[in-house]
């Protein structure tokens, strides 16, 4: 007689988990936090629920309901005590975990400073002189795009520069938003730039390369978002190889740090120059060609 075997069925996953985001301020910071976690996952369908601002206990009540009706997992950062101590006692009433995703972090710090954290809802969003700071930074990068107003670039942080489609603007405007002045600069064969670009002593100045197969591939989407004619010198293959040569003797000339983008992203991109942008203000000195 034969013997049948019964398979033991394992933890069935939801095809969709709803991730609750609680802040006591904008939620920019969870919400980053979330996405960059979030990243790590393949085919995921999370419903997000985002609740910013919740700073009263009659704010967080007015929630709740909806935390009942769509369970799921709690990420929070609310520093009041009171509102803190209901929200878990309702994650917990439910069954439903949840996350003070800053604590390990302040908690480090606290450590390492020697003082206890200020408990101050969106404190990391005052208006102090730092936020001012960005916004001057943004209001520098968009008025410095593209080659634009090269008189004042020696007040920059950072000047890219880069042939056309390398991820110059994105790239500034992102750092930008991280408070850094940012001009760029698109280098052409046949217009060469402003000799201000060679003398430049504050900013430091960062090529950004790609190569020319990659280019040409998005000059090519460029162009025909455009509605335009893709067979042009622009996204020519052999016209490309030589602007990015061009660029390239350029930048070793120069002495100037360079990063290839080709399989960088923008938030990647940005990241480089960072470091590249910190490790010279550390060092103190004048900057050296350092491909990356």
């Amino acid at each position: 007689m034969p013997v049948l075997l019964h398979r033991q069925a394992g933890p069935q996953i939801p095809d969709r988990i709803h991730l609750h985001l609680l802040s006591d301020s904008t939620g920019e910071t969870l919400e980053m936090l979330a996405k960059a976690a979030l990243a790590q996952f393949e085919d995921t369908d999370v419903m997000r629920h985002f609740w910013p601002m919740v700073r009263s206990k009659q704010h967080l009540e007015r929630i709740v309901p909806e935390l009942k009706a769509n369970p799921g997992l709690v990420l929070f950062t609310l520093v009041n005590p009171d509102t803190r101590a209901r929200l878990e006692e309702v994650c917990a009433q439910q069954g439903l975990p949840a996350v003070p995703i800053l604590d390990h972090v302040t908690a480090a710090l606290e450590k390492a400073l020697g003082q206890e954290a200020h408990g101050r809802p969106g404190r990391q969003h005052t208006m102090d002189k730092a936020y001012f700071e960005r916004v001057e930074a943004i209001q520098f990068t968009i008025a410095h795009d593209d080659g634009v107003g090269w008189e004042n670039w020696e007040e920059a942080d950072i000047v890219l520069a880069g042939v056309s489609r390398s991820s110059k603007t994105p790239t500034s405007i992102y750092l930008a938003n991280r408070g850094y002045k940012v001009a760029n600069i698109p280098l052409v064969v046949e217009s060469p730039p402003p000799p201000a670009l060679y003398s430049l002593k504050n900013p430091m100045v960062i090529g950004l390369t790609t190569a020319p197969e990659r280019l040409v591939q998005i000059r090519r989407n460029r162009l025909l978002s455009l509605n335009e004619q893709a067979q042009t010198d622009y996204a020519d293959q052999e016209k490309v190889k030589s602007e990015v040569a061009f660029a390239r003797r350029m930048f070793a000339d120069n002495g100037w740090a360079v990063i290839d983008v080709t399989r960088r992203s923008i938030e990647e991109t940005a990241a480089a120059v960072i470091r590249l942008y910190n490790e010279r203000e550390m060092r103190g000195t004048s900057q050296g060609a350092k491909p990356i």
